[in-house]
């Protein structure tokens, strides 16, 4: 039994401390419950948010705007006590560990089968498994290259999204920064920050600060994004732009009709104005741009050559359309991705097609499904080899090398297709 202990302090030093009792709850589950507060917290105006982590509790800091007297405090303490104790909110607490338990389980589980197909586990309480997990845990991957999918909100409705809206969960920024500073030392070299669309979120702010945090406290070789471009603004990169190596932008097509038909869109905007325009800002700020595009049965037949090398990005990333259950195939998904899927020859003909395009950068469904290591909102990773996304547990819980034990992740495949290459501004030597 835990206590989590939620600390309000005025500039006259005045403490509210509200008491919830979590009955094994982890980390991950009480952020959850503390995103469930914000609504009444922003009631009392409270303005900056911190998250502290000790052994026994569970720290959160908000400064008020302005001075409140004892009475406001105690009205606030009444607030939170009937949201904290709502049968909503325990509702939701509810289901939130049961799934966390049925994930558990079923991870066990797997983890024994497999084991026991291999002949290497005589019994799930053996002594055995209990070293081999040890081992497993002390030999684990390292984590050189990650993709962090902090949301999963996006603004446009792409048809074979893969990382679709399920949650609108987004951790608080200090937990973010705790879990990618045990990245960075279980060994991480590169940082991908994606989505749904990550300058959703807080306007860009939220994104701006975790790629600040990676640069100049954790001092990554390399920082990146990939967002779809809609939502950048000029004066992001003013205040961002010397922390970030490479932006990629997602181009699915040169024609706006084709984009439209994809969904790759907002309403009638032109998705090639802001392709251009963030082109022009990266030379601008001294950011390496690049362009994703997903070849799929609307955009396979086109010769996109020309554009490519006008443009000259750093690395164009040509993605087979793959199907994920859960997320754009089978009946819980939010998308429908049949119609968009291409076969391996129409793929290979593509990439004929435009093979004299320098920086073109393949990435069949072989290649692409267990290469990448995936992080989700709730810093879990994302087993693709069964064609869905099972999670681990959380980083934040577990640790970084027990975490990705379970990652499905494919060390040989990542280094095969490329995975390792120059993505330092400082090393590539471009001509702004």
């Amino acid at each position: 039994m835990t206590e989590g202990v939620f600390t309000c302090k005025a500039d006259l030093e005045l403490r509210l401390q509200c008491h919830i009792v979590c009955s094994h709850l982890s980390r991950t589950q009480l952020s959850f419950v503390f995103a469930v507060c914000k609504q009444k917290l922003k009631a009392a105006q409270l303005s900056s948010f911190t998250v502290l982590h000790t052994p026994c509790s569970h720290l959160f800091k908000r400064h008020p705007q302005s001075e409140r007297s004892m009475s406001d405090w105690v009205g606030l303490k009444m607030q939170l006590s009937s949201v904290l104790w709502s049968p909503k909110l325990l509702l939701q607490l509810c289901i939130s560990t049961l799934h966390g338990i049925l994930a558990s389980v079923f991870l066990k589980v797997r983890q024994w089968t497999a084991g026991a197909c291999r002949g290497t586990i005589t019994s799930p309480v053996s002594p055995v498994d209990s070293k081999q997990d040890q081992s497993n845990v002390q030999n684990a991957t390292t984590p050189t290259s990650v993709n962090y999918h902090f949301t999963r909100k996006c603004n446009y409705k792409c048809g074979f999204c893969f990382h679709t809206a399920k949650t609108s969960f987004v951790l608080p920024l200090e937990e973010a920064k705790r879990g990618l500073k045990l990245l960075k030392e279980a060994g991480m070299e590169k940082i991908n920050f994606s989505g749904g669309e990550p300058f959703l979120h807080d306007k860009g702010e939220f994104l701006g600060k975790l790629v600040q945090f990676c640069k100049q406290d954790l001092q990554l070789p390399s920082v990146s994004i990939v967002s779809n471009g809609s939502m950048i603004k000029e004066k992001w990169f003013q205040k961002y732009g010397d922390y970030l190596d490479i932006l990629a932008i997602s181009c699915d097509s040169f024609d706006e009709d084709t984009n439209q038909l994809i969904g790759r869109a907002q309403g009638r905007k032109s998705h090639l104005d802001n392709l251009y325009r963030i082109c022009d800002w990266c030379k601008q700020y001294k950011v390496a741009f690049k362009i994703n595009s997903v070849i799929n049965t609307f955009n396979v037949d086109e010769d996109m050559a020309e554009n490519i090398t006008k443009i000259g990005p750093v690395r164009w990333k040509v993605f087979q359309c793959l199907l994920i259950d859960g997320e754009n195939a089978g009946e819980t998904a939010l998308r429908e991705a049949e119609r968009f899927v291409i076969s391996d020859q129409q793929f290979q003909e593509f990439l004929e097609r435009h093979s004299s395009v320098s920086c073109l950068v393949p990435e069949s469904n072989e290649k692409m499904r267990n290469s990448y290591l995936i992080l989700d909102e709730y810093m879990r990773f994302l087993d693709c080899r069964d064609g869905r996304k099972d999670p681990s547990k959380s980083i934040l819980d577990v640790g970084v090398k027990e975490a990705i034990c379970f990652s499905g992740f494919d060390e040989r495949m990542f280094f095969k297709r490329g995975g390792k290459y120059v993505w330092s501004k400082a090393d590539m030597k471009l001509e702004w």
